[in-house]
């Protein structure tokens, strides 16, 4: 399958830090000239799951795998790939994305596995970090502070720290990957209370991609 190879931002952050929240703002705003597109990789693996959304290019074994992740809340690991490929695939045409258009990428890559396969579908111009420590996580979570967590079942607190541990040891070393091959990463300050609004400032403001 090949895809246009899309100029694309990646949000990365710990669970409850902000990155839906932000990812439609942007898609909103935009960033300068260009339209953006929100890619949230865990809202269309809920949606498939429900048995909603699911991509045409999907079989039984593909639809069984998202719904183990989601079961056992793991990761897509590298040998499932193609199953990510798939959906983002499937959402870029289904929002026609255009060659010019920016990809906003949310939990895609989650692991150094997937951001080497990633590498092939976008270009990847810069990261986002949202800063954001494990107390703020419950804290913002419990207020719903982003406003994107009505109705999540995920959101105990022995969930949310699997999901903190998970994000430490395989999410975070994306942040050195990316600096290391020269792809600017920006670090966005989070708090408790911290909207929204105030990210997509923080973000337009260090964001120069043209």
């Amino acid at each position: 399958m090949t895809l246009t190879r899309n100029d694309a931002v990646l949000l990365v952050g710990p669970t409850g830090a902000g990155k839906t929240p932000l990812g439609d703002a942007l898609e909103k705003s935009g960033v300068g000239t260009r339209r953006c597109f929100h890619f949230d990789f865990g809202a269309n693996l809920r949606r498939i799951a429900a048995g909603r959304n699911v991509p045409d290019t999907f079989d039984d074994d593909d639809l069984r795998i998202v719904q183990a992740a989601l079961t056992a809340g793991v990761l897509l690991e590298n040998a499932s790939f193609h199953v990510a490929e798939k959906i983002l695939h499937a959402f870029m045409k289904a929002m026609a994305v255009s060659d010019s258009d920016l990809l906003i990428l949310n939990g895609l890559p989650r692991h150094l596995g997937q951001a080497r396969d990633t590498d092939r579908l976008v270009n990847m111009r810069a990261v986002l970090s949202l800063a954001c420590t494990p107390d703020t996580v419950q804290a913002r979570i419990r207020c719903n502070t982003g406003g994107d967590r009505t109705g999540r079942r995920d959101d105990s607190l022995a969930e949310i720290q699997v999901k903190l541990r998970t994000f430490q040891e395989r999410t975070q070393p994306l942040l050195h990957y990316y600096a290391d091959k020269g792809i600017p990463v920006h670090h966005l300050s989070v708090g408790i209370k911290t909207t929204p609004a105030q990210m997509l400032d923080m973000a337009v403001n260090v964001l120069s991609v043209k």
